[in-house]
């Protein structure tokens, strides 16, 4: 009896620190980037709606398409949201370039930049379909499916398994890392200067090293995030998918941080809420700002 109690004891002081921990996300994947090691899975090869993380292909389609990052793109009332009738992206009017709506679509999720990246795509909208199905077959992407270029529609879905391929495939661009991997940028909206926030509100902060990152969410979604991370020695790649609520997902996030054995993090909860205040707050002042560009220079 004293002998089984023993080796139970030891079997489980002895067991990966990943079976100790409990996930929120209804999908879920880390990879060793290296080694192709998966360290955790939770119904990673169960296809999902991925909300805003669909812009990573956005973003990659066209900068594989090497049109000219400095052209500047109006946007126009086709480039507004008519499926859910969301609100959040630049004004109708303003001006801006290829390179800064790229940035304003991985940094800030904007969805209006999005859908001009997309209707300015060689072909239009046909052809920026078809130039991500093309991506999806060159990546190897078995269960994924993208219908525009935002997230907000749940037909854009994919298996965990196939979100690491897309990171791995998007962290080799730089262009994605610099933008994705600072807490704001600063981009150029009718010739005004305009800082934006980044959707993620671990970048910068301390005990996160991270390379890139782009979240999402939609209500059928749930609450997503994928990321490269530099943690203990190594590079990881997460893919959290479906959290309910935010302060889930970042909590799965500071989970995966502390059995990546990375102790120099604040708790979740606070980081959570008060970042979220803090961008909320950012962004409408942001989005004052570019509706007094646009208007000015219509």
């Amino acid at each position: 009896m004293m002998k089984s109690a023993f080796l139970a004891l030891l079997f489980a002081l002895c067991a990966p620190v990943w079976a100790q921990v409990s996930f929120g996300s209804a999908h879920a994947l880390v990879v060793d980037e290296a080694s192709g090691e998966v360290l955790f899975e939770k119904n990673a090869s169960t296809a999902a709606p991925i909300a805003s993380m669909t812009k990573l292909m956005t973003a990659m389609v066209v900068l594989d398409a090497r049109l000219p990052a400095d052209e500047v793109v109006r946007i126009q009332a086709d480039d507004l949201d008519t499926l859910k009738h969301t609100t959040r992206g630049v004004p109708v009017g303003a001006r801006i370039s290829r390179a800064d709506l790229l940035q304003l679509a991985l940094v800030a999720s904007d969805n209006h930049a999005a859908a001009a990246l997309a209707r300015t795509f060689p072909g239009g909208h046909d052809g920026f379909r078809a130039a991500v199905k093309g991506k999806i077959a060159s990546l190897g992407l078995e269960a994924t499916h993208i219908e525009e270029p935002t997230g907000l529609s749940p037909g854009n879905h994919a298996t965990a398994h196939d979100m690491v391929k897309i990171l791995k495939a998007a962290s080799a661009y730089p262009e994605i890392g610099q933008s994705t991997s600072q807490p704001s940028q600063l981009v150029t909206v009718s010739g005004r200067p305009v800082v934006v926030r980044n959707t993620n509100g671990l970048v910068g902060r301390p005990g996160w090293d991270i390379l890139v990152s782009k979240t999402g969410f939609t209500n059928e979604a749930g609450r997503c995030v994928t990321m490269r991370v530099q943690a203990a020695g190594r590079h990881v790649l997460v893919v959290l998918m479906g959290a309910m609520a935010s302060s889930q997902r970042w909590l799965d996030a500071f989970n995966i941080q502390r059995s990546l054995g990375v102790t120099e993090l604040a708790q979740a909860p606070r980081v959570a809420t008060p970042l979220r205040k803090v961008r909320k707050v950012a962004y409408k002042a942001s989005t004052r700002r570019l509706r007094s560009a646009a208007h000015a220079g219509a």
